[in-house]
């Protein structure tokens, strides 16, 4: 029996589509977390008293995932490269519905004290769990069904589902802050996002049971090519293709939570903005997130991954030496322009990196590979980045937040041209 006959080709569009809905329940979840983690968790799970303590507290809370995620993408990418891309990425959106779920079920800190917070963690660390095993997956599932000259294009998709998992989060948060009361938002409406997930993840699992597996994987089945510990293997023989590509995605990281968790706690606790004006803010600049990562994409198809992500890392590190100034102006203009030069430059910088670190990495090892490098810059670039400018702005001011951020780019940016050294087993990343 043939290749074609015994798997089926997937059409475009479904593969499109479960790509990219997946993402975006994914990142849902993860960003209503985000937004709660500043402005519901501080007040509603942790002990009354020092407000910014708490708030503090809350995003340490917000870090545990970023550390649960390199597990998520050992446990999920050895699966994802022993038993095949389709199960596993079903069991990956499970783990992360569930656990978002039970966020919106669990009591409060007035109810239950201390144990509230325990709990919160350990839900966050599901969340971290199935995310760790989403991300590779979903990128994998469009850049091994993308046609010759458009891994790129199609690695894109799954990128679009953060600016719209971002929208819908943060439009959710809106529209309940305009029809309820404090009161009642902080009573009960508040898991309202929490709970809405469930419907988003049987519309992601109806899509996702759909497809079939990808032709490199089956290449993988057919030719017994099967890695028996594909962690081991990438920690082994990849450990070059590990660490750059860790570095290279660190910019991205940090430059995407300080215009989203850092921005809206500061914007709301510091520069007088409320909830409502701040978030409304970010939703008109998220819009130009996803509108940059299509032109992303054809840039890196054109001229290569490394050079588009090059060329961004550079324009990263000049934003972080603006970045005081126009935050710190405090003005609705000067902050809405900050907002939208920023998440312009995370548009730029992520569109082309799903498929940047996919093709580090051999099919056999590809879904373990780019799943840990992605999450590993996730723990060094994001977990503790709204932590860390947190603490530089109120001890040295806004202006040290951005030379944290101008010195991740140029780190990212040294690693760019490292990898240019290095050749990807299935493309050349070095383009």
């Amino acid at each position: 029996m043939s290749e074609a006959a015994a798997v089926p080709a997937n059409k475009p569009r479904t593969v499109l589509f479960a790509s990219l809905i997946g993402t975006t329940i994914e990142f849902y979840d993860f960003y209503i977390y985000a937004t709660a983690a500043v402005l519901v968790f501080p007040r509603l799970f942790f002990p009354a008293g020092d407000p910014a303590a708490a708030t503090l507290q809350s995003l340490a809370t917000f870090a545990i995932a970023f550390f649960a995620r390199p597990v998520g993408s050992a446990v999920f990418g050895h699966f994802g490269d022993r038993i095949g891309r389709k199960a596993t990425l079903v069991a990956a959106l499970l783990t992360m519905g569930i656990s978002t779920v039970l966020i919106g079920l669990l009591p409060t800190y007035a109810s239950i004290g201390t144990l509230a917070p325990l709990l919160l963690a350990l839900c966050r660390f599901g969340q971290g769990l199935g995310l760790g095993g989403e991300w590779g997956g979903a990128v994998l599932l469009a850049t091994e069904n993308a046609p010759p000259g458009k891994r790129a294009w199609y690695g894109m998709f799954p990128q679009l589902g953060a600016p719209i998992g971002f929208f819908l989060s943060g439009g959710t948060f809106l529209l309940l802050g305009s029809v309820l009361s404090d009161e009642d938002f902080f009573s009960w409406g508040w898991r309202i996002p929490f709970l809405a997930s469930a419907l988003l993840v049987l519309v992601g699992l109806y899509v996702r049971l759909k497809i079939t597996e990808t032709p490199d994987f089956q290449k993988v089945l057919d030719r017994n090519e099967r890695v028996k510990v594909p962690a081991l293997a990438v920690f082994r023989d990849h450990t070059r293709a590990l660490v750059l590509g860790t570095i290279v995605a660190l910019a991205t990281f940090v430059v995407f939570y300080l215009m989203t968790v850092f921005a809206l706690s500061w914007g709301t606790a510091k520069l007088g903005f409320s909830r409502q004006e701040f978030l409304t803010m970010q939703l008109v600049a998220v819009v130009f997130f996803g509108l940059t990562i299509p032109p992303s994409a054809l840039l890196a198809d054109r001229h290569g991954r490394r050079m588009a992500m090059i060329l961004v890392s550079a324009a990263i590190a000049v934003f972080g030496l603006l970045f005081g100034p126009l935050f710190g102006a405090g003005t609705p203009a000067a902050v809405g322009g900050f907002m939208v030069l920023g998440f312009c430059l995370v548009g730029f910088t992520y569109g082309p990196l799903g498929t940047l670190l996919a093709e580090m990495f051999p099919a056999e090892v590809r879904y373990t590979g780019a799943s840990l490098t992605f999450n590993f810059a996730g723990i060094l670039g994001a977990s503790l980045a709204p932590y860390i400018a947190t603490w530089l702005a109120t001890n040295y001011g806004l202006a040290w937040v951005g030379y944290y951020l101008t010195a991740a780019a140029l780190l990212s940016l040294f690693a760019l041209l490292a990898v240019g050294g290095a050749r990807a087993p299935a493309q050349a990343v070095s383009r």
